[in-house]
């Protein structure tokens, strides 16, 4: 149900898979918005370990983690209940979800011109002080998926009837997020209650690497729910709502939630890959005609990624009921 991109050929070279990767592409995001990623490249060691780091913050004691607290650019520490996922078209979400998270963001410097200045989103990294190799692996598998997304971007072009460079330069020095997720264990859940409730998410990309412990699922454009299973050779990459967006809605943001009634605790380590926060998101070329003119006004990345963040996130919003 779930289409598979096998992108092993391209990557060896074979620069002719492009036009069928496009196509592939294409299907996908016409008519689910999720793909499973397979011949990435992405080291199953660096992954396993990645895994590891993020239940290792988890289980640290709560003073810890509380140290690091999420602040305005979305960065740190995100206790249980942080978020309520207020931008759903899909499901009138009305209680938290109920996930801890921790965020990194692009690892910068005091003397970062976008550090001095302040600019919202573009902050430094808040790092656990007592966990040793936690920085080093994080920032490893940030590299590694961020250098992904650049190769996969051009699939994306292609996949839009587009040159393959064509988002070569708004991608040359992306925005990304990396999120570290624990889900725990739960029996049962409240009315209307969810690990993370029903949303679409905002951006260009997001690459989910395989969990040990299924939760994800998505909503069909036909209104049904539909559990992803977990492929452990596998990415499952979606689109958001920038995608969206750019493409004039030719592309799917598609609707998904996860829960946990495994017994056991779950944990994502998500991957946000999107261009740099300057980037005007203007309709492409290739999405717009006579018939279909742009549905949607221009607007920078990063304007866009304030108003979702806003709307979804408790500590940015403190004058919004929770419930």
């Amino acid at each position: 149900m779930i289409p598979i991109l096998d992108v092993s050929r391209y990557f060896a070279g074979d620069t002719d898979d492009l036009t069928r990767l496009g196509a592939g592409l294409r299907h996908a995001f016409e008519n689910v918005g999720f793909y499973y990623l397979r011949g990435h490249g992405v080291p199953r060691a660096l992954i396993d370990a990645t895994f590891a780091e993020c239940e290792r913050f988890h289980a640290q004691p709560m003073e810890k983690k509380l140290a690091l607290k999420i602040n305005e650019h979305n960065i740190g520490y995100m206790p249980m209940g942080g978020s309520l996922a207020l931008s759903s078209k899909v499901n009138n979400n009305t209680k938290p979800s109920v996930n801890e998270a921790y965020f990194l963001r692009r690892e910068r410097t005091p003397d970062d011109p976008d550090v001095i200045a302040n600019k919202r989103f573009r902050g430094l990294n808040q790092w656990p002080a007592d966990l040793q190799g936690f920085r080093d692996t994080a920032l490893a598998y940030m590299s590694a998926l961020e250098q992904l997304g650049r190769r996969l971007v051009r699939i994306y072009a292609v996949a839009l009837d587009l040159p393959p460079d064509y988002f070569d330069a708004m991608f040359a020095e992306p925005n990304m997020i990396q999120r570290f997720t624990h889900y725990p264990a739960r029996p049962s859940y409240e009315d209307n209650e969810f690990s993370i409730a029903p949303h679409t998410d905002s951006g260009f990309m997001t690459l989910l690497a395989p969990s040990v412990v299924p939760g994800l699922s998505i909503r069909l454009p036909d209104g049904t729910w539909f559990d992803a299973p977990s492929d452990p050779d596998s990415f499952v990459v979606n689109g958001g709502d920038i995608l969206r967006r750019w493409t004039n809605d030719r592309f799917l943001s598609t609707p998904h939630r996860a829960t946990n009634s495994s017994g056991r605790p779950r944990y994502a380590i998500p991957f946000f890959f999107d261009t740099h926060p300057d980037t005007l998101i203007s309709c492409l070329p290739s999405c717009q005609s006579p018939e279909h003119p742009p549905k949607y006004e221009p607007i920078a990345y990063d304007k866009y990624a304030l108003w979702y963040a806003t709307r979804n996130y408790l500590h940015l919003n403190e004058g919004r009921a929770a419930a």
